[in-house]
């Protein structure tokens, strides 16, 4: 045990010696069980898995668009990364859809590009990266919907960000929780947002 740690222990700080970038730490690091590991803006972010409510409002969200998914024929799933063209960020979204075809980045990451819609539930540990990082990177991943369940702002919200125009969304619609909200096209479905409710 203690010779794996030790060796676990050099690699990282070969790696870290290297100048290796947040990306190419990403690729090397093996499955973290438990921990959710994303690169966004460039910086590597470590996290523990979201508190159950946070897992149950992404469920939620599924249940309420299943009937359009299968309709539609398109996938979707809690947890899996994406990779943005240009800077490689790779960010794990609480919630994507996505065609079953998605294009991918290697095997483990839909290009983000690709997909149809991502969400995240706000959790006090990523205020700022939901709020204001990830909207930046979601619209730079050219991801037509980004879909933002805030239960812990001020007044508990959900907001849709649409319309990507100079690598960022031009329109925000933000309605609080209870009340109807339109996911624009491709989505084209009036989110009944009440089963965010707690």
């Amino acid at each position: 045990m203690m010779e794996e740690k030790h060796q676990t222990e050099s690699t990282y700080a070969k790696l870290t010696r290297t100048g290796m970038t947040a990306r190419e730490l990403f690729d090397a690091l093996p499955p973290i069980p438990d921990l959710r590991v994303e690169v966004i803006e460039g910086k590597m972010l470590v996290s523990p898995m979201g508190s159950p409510e946070h897992g149950w409002m992404a469920t939620r969200l599924h249940n309420a668009l299943l009937p359009l998914l299968t309709q539609r024929g398109w996938e979707a799933a809690m947890g899996l990364n994406l990779c943005v063209e240009g800077p490689r960020d790779s960010p794990a979204p609480d919630y994507v859809v996505a065609p079953s075809d998605c294009p991918r980045w290697g095997k483990w990451e839909l290009l983000a590009s690709g997909v149809v819609m991502v969400a995240e539930v706000v959790s006090p540990s990523s205020v700022y990266t939901d709020r204001v990082e990830k909207r930046r990177t979601y619209a730079l991943g050219r991801v037509p919907i980004y879909v933002l369940i805030d239960p812990i702002a001020d007044e508990p919200s959900v907001t849709v960000f649409s319309e990507i125009k100079d690598d960022a969304y031009e329109v925000a619609i933000t309605e609080q929780i209870g009340a109807p909200i339109m996911l624009p096209a491709p989505i084209d479905f009036e989110l009944d947002t009440s089963i965010f409710k707690m």
